[in-house]
Order: structure tokens, then C-alpha cells, then sequence
């Protein structure tokens, strides 16, 4: 950690001139800045990704070894009966049967999750909204179980939750139109679409969603991890080509799998990458036979939710053109949160929504609901609805849920007589260009587009992960932080998500709470501080206080 301390004072001194920034070793790196065909955009596309440091990257990986080195000694411990074992096990008496747990598979969650398991799972008492209530635990057995105290830790300020729009709430025109028609419907609907779980709620849900995007048709299922992995298989099988970022959702990554297609995988939003493996399937066809694919279906999301990141989609439909190919575009964060309009991706290129074949979002983060939608051309439709095994075998969609994404889909269109839906989508733009303004003005590494409301901070060590997110809490903010195996083990990372509710306030009150040293130090202390406290912040804002 000392080094690091070293490293990133050594970082901050170039951080105010960009000429010296550049010639640093370790410095920031524009990915992709230049565009591989610029003139598909309109302005410049640019994300930042700043390679982790060679020192922070030893550090990260000796910090891993000695948990591993700790974790094979406390559970030689346990193995003797010294130290008590919770993790799940099969019974005595079934010690001859095949294992029903990998004990190796569970070696990363009882020896590193566990320690750090108090930052996951917080269970919350209100909305929410900008700012939440959660319930306080206690846990007197290291992680493994909790206890509640009883007390409620109030006003939180929320910035773990995808409610990018605001419009999880319980009051305004969605909370009274989803109470109006529950009392109408009720709460469940006990039957599939093509039974007699279809109301007609449902259908002017779809032709809602439909013009919502410009497109023929739509239809709408009741969970959005499913409207991939159950779609996915309905589209492409076997003796089809499926070109998948590297990056995308494990929703994603699991229809892939069952659709039984061939899955060959580019790098994250690399056009020269995706190219040549395009043309390498038209070249060389299928594996054995050579015969031509199927089909070839592009896989990408809109907005990735790790990297803040936005898919270069003019490039990604120019490819798909000039090959031939299919595309399958998952907005589940960029719906309602993108664009002038807030109609995702396809709005903020100012692109055609016909030029993307199979259009997928969800409605659980932007219009405050539950459930996804899949959306193109009426015979695509039509299709799915015969053959998609969410469409034939789901419970429908529940009314009160269905009429929260009517009426926030009225509001961001203007359909309700008011400008609030456009006002949230620009309030949000502004707030997620000023959050990440003020991040790296501080001097923190973040990851991801300008424009983008999923703001990823690096953290990179692993103490560094549940020090910060506990921190943070005891100034009253909540945030989501990440490690390995949802991230790279060097990559360890905190994930604000930006809201239309947060206000410039409660922004900078997260900014102070991320910097705030709360004891006075001087001297030799000055080192000592530093030292502890890179364990929970970047150092580089440290050594701009001190």
C-alpha cells in the first residue's frame, strides 16, 4: 500500500497539465478515442479506460495471495474441527454419494466474500428513491448470519439503484395510476398471454412501447433477465453464428448458450475485432462442413453496466449491413436514459430504428417497473409469440406493474399533457456530466462514456472494496462496489448510478463523502494517514488535501 501511496501522489502532480498528463507512463488513455469510421458520428465519441497500473496491479494480485494463502489455512482449521464451519455440505451419510457441492467452487465465497458480505444485501424499508431507509444489521459470526438491531438508518442517499428517472416512487401519476387499477384488476393475473392472462392493459402496453421506439410491434415479458435467455434460443440454434462482446450480460451470455449456436466472442466495443470475425465467417463458413451460417446474429448491449461504456452502434449497423447480418441490441440501461427524447441508444446516434433488427429492453430501471420487452417488425413479433418459451409458459405481467409502464412511458413522450417526462431525461444528462466532471476533477479514475449514467470508480484492491462501501455508508451514502469474479481481479470497482432525482447537492455531499478525512494530521502523521487510508480512497485527492 505504501507504494500505491507513491504512485498515486506521483499521479496527481500531472493531473492539472494535460501536456504533461500525456507524456507520464501513467497516464490517462483515451480507448477508441478516434473513431474506426469518425465520420458515421456526428460529434466524438470518446470513453475512458485508464490501464491499471503495473504496481497496483502486483499489489492487487499479492493482496489476492495472502487471502488465498489465509483462506487454505483457516479452512485446514476447520477441516480439524478448530474453527466452526457454516459453509453448505452434504450430510455424513452421504459422504459416498456424488458431491452436490464443489468444495473448491465455494473456497472464493467462505474466505472472501464472507469477510466483506455486510456491503451486499442491505435490506431497504422506503422507495427507492434519491435518497432510501435502510434496516441496520449486526453480525456476531464474521458475515456468515445477520441480526437486525431494530434501527433505521434514514436518508441514505441512494446511488446503488438504476432509477435513473425517478419514477420508482409512491406518489405522482404512476403511483396513483397503478393504485387506480389494481383496485380494478387486482394484483395477479393467474394465467399465461395465451390462455386468459391477457388484458387489454397488456396490449396498449405494447402499442405504447412500439411508439415509444418507431417500430411496428412489440411485446412485453415479465422479467428482463428472461427476455434474453428465453428469446435469444427462439431466434438462432444450431448451425448458427452468434458474435457476442466480450463484455455483455450474463442474461445475454446464458440465450447464447441455450440457443445452442456457435458463440465467438469480439472485444469490448471493437469494431476491428468484430470485422474480422465477421469475415471470417463468411470466408470460412462453419467448422467441418464449410457450409454457409444459418444465420449471424451480432449480440451488444446499449449502455454496459460494468464499464458506464456506449455501444458504437453507427459502426455495429454499418458492419451488419456490409455483412449481412443480424442484430440483437439489448437497451436495458439505456432506455429512457439516453438520447434528447430518452429513447435509448438508437435516439442518441439520431439513428434508424429499423436499422436494428431485434430491439430489447427492460422496463425495471428507467420507467421504475418490472419485466422486458422485445420489439421490430410485425413478422418478428408474431413469431416470438408462438415460439419464445417466456411468451407461452410466463405468468402475465402484473396489472398494477403494467399500468407503472404506461403511464411513465406517457410521461417521458408527452403523451400526459406535461413536460416532466422530458425535464427528467435532461435533468439526468446533466446530472450524470457533472458527477463525472467533478470525479475526475478530484482526481479518481472512472471508467466509461461522458454521457453515460453508470459511473464505475475504481477501487482495485481488494481491502479497498468493503472499506469503501462501509465508509461511504457511515456518511450516509449508499453505493454498490464490485469484485472479482463480476469484474477482472484487477479491477475491483464502486458503481454509482446516477438518478434525474439527485440533486447538485446530494451529489457533491457524495463527492465530500468520498474524499472527507475526518482527523487533522501533520508531519509524519501526514504518511501514517495516507497509509490507512488508502485502503478505502484514491490517494491522489489525499495528497491534494494534505
Amino acid at each position: 500500500y505504501f507504494l500505491n501511496v507513491l504512485f498515486e501522489c506521483d499521479r496527481f502532480k500531472y493531473k492539472h497539465n494535460s501536456s504533461q498528463l500525456l507524456k507520464h507512463p501513467y497516464t490517462l488513455k483515451d480507448v477508441y478515442a478516434a473513431s474506426y469510421n469518425s465520420r458515421l458520428y456526428s460529434r466524438p465519441f470518446i470513453e475512458y479506460f485508464e490501464e491499471t497500473p503495473m504496481m497496483v496491479a502486483v499489489l492487487t494480485y499479492m493482496g489476492y495471495g495472502i487471502l488465498t494463502i489465509f483462506g487454505y489455512l483457516r479452512d485446514f482449521l476447520r477441516h480439524w474441527k478448530i474453527e466452526r464451519c457454516h459453509i453448505a455440505r452434504e450430510k455424513e451419510e452421504q459422504k459416498d454419494f456424488v458431491p452436490l457441492y464443489q468444495d473448491f467452487e465455494n473456497f472464493y465465497t467462505r474466505n472472501l466474500y464472507m469477510r466483506i458480505r455486510d456491503n451486499w444485501n442491505r435490506p431497504i424499508c422506503s422507495v427507492p428513491g434519491a435518497k432510501m431507509d435502510l434496516m441496520e444489521r449486526a453480525t456476531y459470526d464474521y458475515n456468515w448470519t445477520f441480526e437486525y438491531t431494530g434501527r433505521v438508518v434514514q436518508d441514505v442517499i441512494n446511488l446503488g439503484s438504476y432509477n435513473y428517472l425517478g419514477f420508482a416512487e409512491n406518489t405522482g401519476p404512476c403511483a396513483d395510476s397503478a393504485a387506480e387499477v389494481t383496485m380494478k384488476y387486482g394484483v395477479g393475473v393467474a394465467s399465461t398471454r395465451q390462455e386468459i392472462g391477457n388484458l387489454d392493459r397488456h396490449e396498449e402496453m405494447e402499442k405504447q412501447v412500439a411508439r415509444f421506439l418507431g417500430v411496428e410491434s412489440a411485446m412485453a415479458f415479465g422479467m428482463g433477465f428472461a427476455t434474453n435467455s428465453m428469446n435469444i434460443p427462439a431466434l438462432v440454434g444450431k448451425g448458427c453464428l452468434i458474435l457476442s462482446d466480450e463484455l455483455n450480460h450474463a442474461s445475454l451470455v446464458l440465450g447464447a448458450r441455450l440457443s445452442g449456436s456457435t458463440i465467438r466472442v469480439f472485444k469490448h466495443n471493437n469494431m476491428q475485432s468484430l470485422e474480422k470475425l465477421l469475415r471470417e465467417a463468411i470466408v470460412h463458413g462453419q467448422p467441418r462442413t464449410r457450409r454457409p451460417w444459418k444465420k449471424i446474429l451480432i449480440v451488444v448491449e446499449g449502455i454496459y453496466s460494468m464499464e458506464g461504456s456506449i455501444v458504437r452502434l453507427p459502426e455495429v449497423i454499418a458492419l451488419k449491413k456490409r455483412y449481412r447480418a443480424y442484430l440483437y441490441l439489448d437497451e436495458a440501461h439505456s432506455i429512457g436514459a439516453l438520447g434528447p427524447r430518452g429513447r435509448g441508444v438508437v435516439d442518441y446516434f439520431g439513428l434508424d430504428p429499423c436499422d436494428v433488427d431485434v430491439m430489447m429492453g427492460t422496463f425495471t430501471k428507467s420507467f421504475g417497473a418490472a419485466g422486458g420487452y422485445i420489439a421490430g417488425k410485425r413478422e418478428l413479433i408474431e413469431y416470438l409469440r408462438s415460439h419464445s418459451h417466456s411468451a407461452v409458459y410466463a405468468t402475465s405481467m402484473s396489472p398494477p406493474v403494467v399500468e407503472q409502464i404506461i403511464t411513465s412511458m406517457k410521461c417521458i413522450m408527452g403523451e400526459d399533457g406535461t413536460t416532466i417526462g422530458s425535464e427528467r431525461v435532461q435533468q439526468l444528462a446533466e446530472n450524470t456530466v457533472y458527477f463525472r466532471k467533478r470525479l475526475r476533477e478530484m482526481g479518481f479514475i472512472i471508467y466509461g462514456n461522458n454521457d453515460s449514467p453508470v459511473v464505475p470508480l475504481m477501487l482495485y484492491m481488494p481491502a479497498k472494496i468493503g472499506a469503501f462501501g462501509r465508509e461511504m455508508l457511515k456518511r450516509n451514502i449508499g453505493v454498490v462496489v464490485v469484485g472479482f469474479p463480476a469484474t477482472p481481479i484487477i479491477e475491483s470497482r464502486a458503481r454509482f448510478c446516477i438518478s434525474a432525482g439527485h440533486s447538485k447537492n446530494m451529489l457533491d455531499q457524495e463527492e465530500r463523502g468520498a474524499i472527507t478525512n475526518s482527523l487533522p494530521v501533520a508531519g509524519l502523521f501526514e504518511w501514517c494517514w495516507l497509509l490507512l487510508a488508502s485502503l478505502f480512497i484514491p490517494v491522489s485527492q489525499q495528497c491534494n488535501d494534505l
